[in-house]
């Protein structure tokens, strides 16, 4: 009895590979009955075809036999399953799948989202920086009996003779004497509004009177007895306080904001731009008192240059008058000089200048960094497009000497001011 399947003889089995045969030939492999999903052909004789090595177990590279792979889906077969059958699918075992192209788009949008996340918070950590640095010291709430505001910004804007933070070998340098407190040696308003700044230089030895106050420390009431005295005598007296209260009682101008910086800030800034650049007029300049020599035509002043040429006067033919002026100009350049890009876009540059200037800054309660940056921007454009820099009118000299203002023309500048108005009135 033959116990073997349907189409198998003892030859088939005895010279089988594996099976005891002495025969060197191996084996063919061994048949599984076919499995089809279609019908097929009815094998010939009785007896299938005996598949090929290759045929039964395919080539090894997804090429599969007919039971193995025309059975099922022919996605398998070609690698499909898989992906493609090209390179870095299954059919190639030589290298690794394609890298997908760099999507630039989101590339370039997380780029930006990240720039502008740290330049957002560059700005507000600069902010509250700077904002910590202002010495808010003057408290405009105790001046008594003010104008009414008009229409623009006033700054009252005050170098004082301070030599806090000065030591025994800077006063020497600086030309600065030791003095004990401090005194106004310049004042100016600016005046910021739709029609382009106006700055109005106000000389120290104007003849002013001094009205009723508060005293800034005491409280106490001081009523006016029309005394004459010459305008840094009311700083001298009781501070930026009394001093915006004389200002506003004999212009009848309200001042919105007040800054003050001394000696030692002044020349910080200078050096921390990096200089500033002026033209000396004809005949040079020298005083020996401020310390200034300087010979005609454009050159570079460091900080104690830049001082010694703002406070000269004894060297000058019009005095206070001609250096108010020499104070305009150079503020305006120093103006100027910081806002360029080598000073904004260079951190290495721009931090020490604001860090320079903010540390000596006195300014009132109520003043912000916005007003800053709106006097910092006004006092740059003073001297160039509807920008107008002058001396507070001047008719002569009063009974005490002192410089006597033009009540008229004044009065006309006060009232442009106010209104907003290009100011028309001329300082002679």
């Amino acid at each position: 009895m033959n116990d073997w399947p349907e189409g198998w003889s003892g030859n088939n089995r005895g010279g089988g590979y594996g099976h005891g045969s002495a025969s060197a030939q191996p084996d063919g492999a061994r048949v599984m009955r076919q499995v089809r999903r279609g019908p097929s052909a009815p094998p010939q004789g009785g007896v299938p075809q005996q598949p090929s090595y290759g045929d039964q177990y395919g080539d090894g590279y997804g090429n599969g036999p007919d039971q193995y792979g025309g059975g099922y889906d022919s996605d398998y077969n070609t690698g499909q399953v898989y992906g493609s059958g090209g390179p870095g699918g299954p059919a190639d075992h030589g290298g690794r799948g394609d890298r997908p192209a760099p999507n630039w788009r989101r590339r370039i949008k997380v780029t930006a989202i990240t720039a502008t996340v740290v330049l957002l918070a560059t700005t507000i950590g600069t902010y509250f920086w700077a904002d910590s640095k202002l010495n808010r010291e003057v408290d405009l709430s105790k001046v008594i009996e003010r104008p009414e505001a008009g229409e623009g910004t006033n700054y009252l804007i005050v170098g004082s003779d301070s030599r806090e933070g000065l030591s025994d070998e800077q006063k020497k340098e600086l030309h600065t004497g030791s003095a004990d407190g401090k005194r106004t040696d310049s004042m100016m308003i600016l005046h910021t509004g739709s029609n382009g700044p106006t700055l109005i230089s106000l000389p120290r030895d104007s003849n002013v009177e001094i009205p009723t106050f508060v005293g800034s420390e005491s409280g106490k009431t001081f009523p006016g007895t029309g005394r004459q005295v010459k305008l840094n005598a009311a700083y001298a007296e009781d501070g930026p306080e009394l001093l915006v209260r004389t200002v506003e009682a004999n212009t009848g101008l309200h001042i919105d904001h007040y800054v003050e910086i001394g000696f030692a800030g002044f020349a910080n800034i200078v050096d921390a731009v990096g200089g500033v650049e002026i033209e000396i007029p004809k005949g040079g300049m020298k005083d020996t008192k401020s310390g200034a020599d300087f010979e005609a035509g454009k050159q570079t002043l460091n900080g104690e240059q830049a001082l010694a040429f703002v406070r000269t006067r004894y060297a000058l033919a019009g005095s206070d008058l001609d250096r108010t002026k020499n104070q305009q100009k150079f503020l305006s350049a120093l103006a100027s000089q910081t806002a360029t890009p080598s000073t904004v876009l260079n951190p290495f540059k721009l931090y020490p200048t604001m860090s320079s200037g903010l540390d000596t800054l006195i300014v009132d309660k109520d003043m912000g960094l916005y007003d800053l940056a709106d006097m910092f921007w006004a006092m740059k454009g003073v001297t160039g497009g509807d920008g107008k820099s002058m001396n507070i009118p001047i008719s002569g000299n009063s009974a005490n000497g002192n410089l006597q203002w033009d009540t008229a023309k004044v009065k006309q500048l006060v009232e442009q001011l106010k209104n907003d108005e290009t100011v028309t009135v001329s300082s002679t």
